[in-house]
């Protein structure tokens, strides 16, 4: 087992593992237009490893760090043809807490198998109530589809939080009907600073809404108190007077990278210390433990101390 830690006691506890790079939505703030979601489509949809071999590194991942937490995520994870498969895989080794991140939109035939396979905490992507904005943003209708896929989750047993990217200009009229929604459902939702990721990435600026900002809507309709942050927690959250429970992830405003303890694995067998790093780490074919040693200590390396500071590389390949 590798004890791993840098200067800031970080360790890598949990794994979020891009099963597949590609999505069935185009949303604005992870693609960079139509013709370029069809174009990477065709271009890397067949590169991705199977669930056995990804299991296998997921295996020595585990082996020497011991996880806590594996996320699958995509692109959109429930693409993936073997995600069954490779969620039992990973139960298998020991780890528990297994979750996933969707965009919904296949949720409601699959949220019984995934709770059955050892899914017991699920993030599910929804940046618009309104039919008409949720299109402006996801470039895709279908939102009826997403909410039945959430009710669905929720009679079979996953605990659902919901995730709101909120965009100055696009869907921050969509904060009070989504708390709505969210708190109707007695589910937590989280709503998320823009990242500067991809095509975005400086160029995240015009579309910015800060986490004061987030907070100014609510305020004008909820009262509210800030509850003390976890540790490794992505998200400040706060709790209303009638004790129902929002989060935003502030990145930008105010940044939870000193403890982070994340490691990402892709969907061609590269990990990743930090979204901010495109710089890949592959780990196919490692034959020692040292090797990987070797490998998980230059992903700690990439960690960022104090803030994200983006990277060009798309969401759709490293996952959120």
């Amino acid at each position: 087992m590798v004890e791993l830690r840098d200067d800031f006691e970080r360790k890598f506890k949990t794994l979020r593992v891009s099963l597949i790079n590609t999505c069935n939505l185009g949303c604005v703030y992870c693609t960079c237009g139509t013709e370029d979601l069809k174009e990477n489509h065709i271009l890397t949809k067949e590169k991705g490893l199977s669930a056995d071999a990804l299991s296998a590194i997921i295996s020595q991942l585990h082996h020497s760090l011991q996880l806590e937490t594996v996320r699958f995520t995509g692109g959109e994870p429930l693409l993936y043809k073997d995600l069954i498969k490779i969620i039992r895989s990973v139960k298998q080794l020991g780890i528990d807490d297994l979750k996933i991140t969707t965009n919904g939109l296949l949720l409601e035939n699959i949220a019984g198998d995934l709770a059955k396979a050892g899914i017991k905490s699920m993030n599910v992507s929804l940046d618009a109530i309104d039919e008409d904005i949720f299109f402006k943003v996801s470039r895709r209708s279908g939102i009826h589809r997403i909410l039945k896929g959430i009710d669905k989750a929720i009679e079979s047993g996953i605990d659902v939080k919901l995730n709101s990217v909120v965009m100055k200009g696009l869907n921050e009229s969509q904060i009070l009907p989504l708390l709505d929604f969210a708190f109707k459902r007695n589910l937590k939702i989280r709503f998320l600073e823009i990242m500067a990721m991809g095509h975005l990435f400086g160029e995240a600026d015009k579309h910015f809404f800060s986490q004061d900002e987030i907070l100014a809507v609510i305020n004008s309709q909820h009262q509210f108190q800030k509850l003390s942050r976890t540790s490794s927690s992505t998200a400040n959250y706060w709790q209303t007077i009638e004790g129902k429970v929002f989060g935003i992830v502030a990145n930008e405003s105010e940044p939870f990278c000193g403890d982070c303890n994340r490691l990402r694995l892709d969907s061609l067998g590269n990990i990743y210390g930090c979204l901010s790093s495109n710089f890949p780490i592959a780990v196919t074919n490692i034959e020692t433990e040292d090797e990987l040693a070797n490998k998980l200590q230059i992903a700690m390396w990439q960690k960022q101390s104090l803030k994200f500071t983006g990277s060009n590389l798309s969401m759709l390949n490293i996952g959120g």
